[in-house]
């Protein structure tokens, strides 16, 4: 133990931070939120939104607290869970900073107000992202690259993809998840029988809602099960 004690006096300090990727569908488009940077390091850049945990506080609550102040979004209402943690000695120029990423799903969440260290906070396309590779700051291009692939992976056997929709949807909208966050087209017949003949995944609320043209569609709301058996997989039999 004294040894340890003796040892532990150089280790360098290190802080705690959290990031969150916050993820939502707009106008069919999967988005994420994203803030420019009010302060230094990297003045201006885009980033994804987060901060120092406080002495005080859980992860959770820093997490929490972090997406009101810098976004002037609510997270008690949105599906969020702990992504991983990410450590690299060089991610963070003004130190040793270990960061705690957090994933965060919400249904066509509102527009973003910036706060705090946050010039503005916006709403970016997710494939835009992708294809221009738009410099981060941090390391927080390989978070969203993570947050990505554990959101598209998670669709296929999970019913998460319910967090992106409201109280009540239609087959029609959840398709439109899928769609939007595996970034292809599925087959609507095809996608209508799996969700269907997944048990739990949804049930009918006995309503339909009437669009202003075409026929009516069934209203149906998350079901009791959570793991999808048998899963949706990505993959080429389910695309149009």
């Amino acid at each position: 133990m004294d040894r340890w004690l003796k040892d532990s006096a150089e280790v360098e300090s290190s802080w705690v931070t959290v990031d969150l990727t916050i993820f939502t569908i707009r106008s069919g488009q999967l988005m994420v939120l994203l803030i420019e940077r009010g302060v230094e390091p990297f003045l201006g850049h885009p980033a994804l939104p987060g901060g120092y945990v406080q002495k005080d506080e859980t992860l959770r609550e820093g997490a929490l607290r972090e997406l009101h102040e810098e976004a002037g979004i609510d997270g008690n209402n949105l599906h969020l869970e702990q992504l991983g943690a990410y450590g690299d000695p060089r991610r963070d120029p003004r130190g040793r900073v270990v960061t705690i990423a957090y994933l965060a799903l919400g249904p066509d969440l509102p527009a973003p107000m910036g706060g705090t260290d946050a010039q503005r906070a916006y709403w970016a396309p997710v494939s835009q992202l992708e294809q221009e590779e738009t410099a981060l700051a941090f390391d927080h291009p390989a978070i969203l690259a993570d947050a990505l692939e554990h959101v598209r992976s998670k669709l296929e056997y999970t019913a998460v993809a319910t967090a992106f929709c409201g109280e009540c949807l239609t087959l029609s909208e959840l398709r439109g998840v899928y769609e939007a966050v595996w970034g292809q087209q599925l087959d609507p017949s095809n996608f209508r029988r799996k969700v269907l003949n997944t048990t739990g995944f949804v049930r009918a609320t006995g309503h339909q809602r009437f669009p202003p043209t075409g026929r009516p569609a069934t209203l149906y709301r998350r079901g009791g099960a959570w793991l999808l058996n048998p899963p949706l997989m990505r993959g080429t039999e389910h695309t149009v």
